[in-house]
């Protein structure tokens, strides 16, 4: 029984001693900032203190997986970025009335990239869901822009 008790306390202290370590370590305290950072949609921010925790603690998977995930988000949001400028570029040209055959080709190659782009960003488990609906909603608009310039 005594050894249980004893045990139990070494291993109370072992776990402390870890939890102070987290918490005072500089590194997991950037990493808990970054943390914050992407939730709350700062992905560039969230990145770059990621890699500042992940250059001073090569074995903070915590840096790694944030650092990982706000690259990811980034990706989607410069094709969300791309995606809103092409289409404000298609508008205008639609809105001048008929369009000409050099206006069809620069659609045919705005959608072409969209769409050839979109499978290269492969979203994680935990890819905020909004970025990858909005995403996916534009593949799908120039989907079907494509389909109708090439008539």
């Amino acid at each position: 029984m005594k050894n249980k008790i004893l045990l139990f306390s070494f291993a109370a202290v072992i776990l402390l001693i870890l939890v102070i370590s987290f918490l005072i370590s500089p590194s997991y305290q950037k990493s808990i900032e970054s943390k914050y950072y992407y939730e709350t949609g700062s992905y560039k921010m969230a990145y770059s203190l990621a890699n500042e925790a992940f250059s001073m603690d090569v074995y903070n998977r915590m840096a790694s997986t944030i650092m990982a995930q706000s690259k990811t988000s980034l990706k989607y949001v410069a094709y969300l970025d791309d995606a809103k400028k092409y289409i404000k570029d298609i508008d205008t040209m639609a809105s001048e009335g008929s369009i000409t055959d050099a206006q069809r080709a620069k659609i045919k190659i705005m959608c072409k990239i969209m769409i050839d782009s979109y499978p290269k960003l492969a979203p994680s488990v935990i890819t905020d869901k909004t970025l990858v609906n909005d995403a996916q909603k534009y593949f799908n608009k120039f989907e079907k822009l494509l389909a109708q310039v090439d008539r």
